[in-house]
């Protein structure tokens, strides 16, 4: 059993549309607005009245977009929606997942109760889970992981001759060797040490016996993209020709894609966030996932 009802939250439209091609469902309309003292309007356009709903919303700059995307969720409830779902493309608040120092919030475990209270359940393609094994440790409603490397391996495989695989650290090393095999294609990782969001010292060793490939680097997320750009110049500085970068999530902190496009990089990402950078569709992936999560869902 699919969702009755698909709604999107702004910027989300596109995707939900083929979702809903997908799971030959309908999509339903929700007005949002603001105010001019920036409170937000919000009004659903569509009868909810026992009909199990799925709200679409990838979370790239969560702070304009989680107190909307509750609001929707609460209303929907309110309007008698039977079940409320959410398909969370790129799922924000992951990085702090501990307490660093005194007086830190979690603030992972802070929005993941947040959105555990608002949904019934939830959707996403490769949080990132650092020192959280699985999502259940801080979710605690139904979850459904997808995993975008089997396509970002095809996609190296199409387009890409001879690739070397290059990961971001050590700890990314297991994911970048899958990538890597299902595009039969060597590997090796980037010695990192982090001194800041923005200060990124990292060494590339050990490459001679790869000359002659295309350098491809891989990571989940490109933020604020100072570990590829280093890297990009690294590669450039022992005669590579220009890499390609690819990522899960393509956030885009200060310009950072446009910062690798002129230091000579391709850059690419699923359509995760919605970039003009999007050429690998993880689509098909969350409509599989969505079809998964509410087989297993009880009828109200």
């Amino acid at each position: 059993m699919t969702p009755t009802l698909l709604f999107s939250m702004p910027g989300n439209e596109r995707l939900t549309t083929e979702l809903a091609d997908q799971l030959d469902c309908e999509t339903g309309k929700l007005n949002t607005r603001q105010f001019p003292d920036g409170e937000t309007y919000l009004r659903f356009a569509t009868d909810l009245n026992k009909r199990s709903v799925a709200i679409v919303c990838t979370l790239a700059h969560p702070d304009e977009k989680i107190l909307p995307l509750i609001f929707a969720a609460a209303t929907a409830r309110e309007l008698g929606a039977s079940k409320v779902g959410l398909v969370a493309p790129y799922l924000a608040y992951m990085r702090q997942d501990r307490r660093f120092n005194a007086g830190e919030a979690v603030t992972s475990r802070q929005v993941a109760r947040l959105i555990s209270e608002a949904f019934d359940w939830m959707v996403t393609i490769d949080p990132h889970l650092h020192r959280y094994g699985d999502l259940s440790e801080i979710y605690s409603i139904p979850t459904r992981v997808v995993h975008a490397a089997p396509l970002i391996s095809k996609w190296v495989k199409v387009n890409i001759e001879k690739p070397l695989i290059i990961g971001p650290d050590s700890e990314s090393e297991q994911w970048v060797a899958a990538v890597a095999s299902d595009a039969a294609a060597p590997y090796c990782v980037l010695e990192k040490v982090r001194h800041g969001d923005r200060d990124v010292r990292i060494t590339l060793r050990n490459l001679e016996a790869w000359q002659g490939r295309t350098a491809v680097l891989v990571d989940d997320i490109i933020s604020s993209g100072r570990t590829m750009i280093e890297a990009v110049r690294l590669l450039a500085g022992q005669g590579w020709p220009p890499p390609v970068c690819i990522a899960v999530h393509g956030l885009f902190a200060d310009h950072s894609d446009e910062l690798l496009v002129g230091a000579g990089a391709r850059v690419v990402t699923t359509n995760s966030v919605g970039t003009g950078r999007s050429e690998i569709d993880i689509g098909p992936l969350l409509g599989d996932a969505i079809k998964a999560i509410e087989s297993v869902q009880p009828r109200l």
